[in-house]
């Protein structure tokens, strides 16, 4: 078997998320405990109580979703799970692949994914995303270049067939439904973001955020790192550094980054997380995969039990 770990992205948070894990596992508590210690808020009670609408804001989301993340990963490993071959996390969830690979402190990170938070939400860029269902990626590519120029509207995110979100300004996005139907999408739908993520509009963000990346030791990675940006697995801590502050101004290659642990010989992904969204664009992209989440106690103990049993031989 090779095992390669998945991290969930912006969306996976529900009031609730890591509880259950914390209960269950004192390495998973002690990630809460260290999450709070680190940003001086209840990091915890955020996750496990909310009110969702604050839950739901990026300063909190995107710290609580790593420290759940990372949890979800010490509740995985302190119940015996074997190494993996590689680990990969979709846009803040890399943050947290970095961290079970060595390359950041969680409270590195934490203070990283806070910055990376403020200064996502702090950008007015007039701008969101909008998933297109039903439409590869090269159809999506044609239909905004022939809309807008290439800094107000790109393709953002590569999630899997027929799954693609693009990034830009508003007017750009209002303007998209019709022409990317009468391409043959079966939706196209505004994602509840404040930004253009993943768009050229972030670009000061991206130089703001390798500012801040000096403030920080950084390490090579233990287990190789699956790049956002590049679809590369990663070890060289200055590689993986430089392309983590392109990220937010440069398109996730999720399609890439799965089909590349395949080749390298991954036959089994867990996602660490709330929620299933990773390996539900895995069973789209690579459906001979074994797949599960660990997300609470159920989940955990399923986990463990298929990485327990042999994988199938390939015929």
């Amino acid at each position: 078997m090779s095992l390669a770990l998945l991290f969930s992205p912006q969306g996976s948070q529900a009031v609730g998320m890591g509880r259950e894990l914390a209960e269950r596992s004192a390495a998973a508590r002690a990630v809460f405990d260290e999450a709070d210690a680190t940003l001086g808020w209840s990091v915890s009670g955020t996750c496990w109580d909310g009110p969702r609408e604050r839950l739901d804001e990026t300063l909190q989301t995107q710290p609580c979703l790593l420290t759940t993340s990372v949890a979800a990963f010490s509740a995985l490993e302190e119940a015996g799970a074997d190494a993996a071959s590689f680990v990969a996390g979709h846009s803040v969830g890399e943050y947290a692949a970095l961290v079970v690979a060595g390359v950041l402190t969680l409270p590195a990170a934490l203070r990283l994914v806070t910055r990376r938070a403020e200064l996502m939400t702090a950008v007015d860029s007039h701008g969101g995303m909008a998933a297109v269902i039903g439409l590869e990626r090269d159809m999506v590519q044609a239909v905004v270049e022939g809309l807008a120029r290439p800094t107000e509207l790109v393709v953002a995110n590569d999630n899997a067939p027929g799954q693609v979100v693009i990034s830009g300004l508003s007017e750009c996005l209002d303007a998209v439904t019709e022409p990317m139907t009468a391409a043959g999408a079966r939706r196209v739908m505004r994602l509840p973001v404040s930004g253009a993520f993943h768009s050229p509009l972030m670009a000061g963000v991206a130089e703001d955020l390798a500012t801040a990346f000096e403030a920080e030791e950084w390490r090579d990675a233990r287990i190789p790192v699956l790049s956002n940006v590049s679809a590369e697995p990663l070890t060289d801590s200055a590689r993986i550094r430089a392309l983590l502050a392109e990220q937010v101004r440069s398109p996730v290659e999720w399609i890439g980054c799965v089909r590349r642990m395949v080749a390298d010989g991954v036959d089994t992904m867990v996602e660490c997380g709330p929620g299933a969204a990773l390996i539900g664009m895995v069973k789209r992209i690579a459906p001979d995969v074994r797949t599960a989440t660990v997300s609470d106690a159920a989940t955990l103990d399923t986990a463990v039990g298929l990485l327990a049993a042999p994988a199938r031989a390939s015929v």
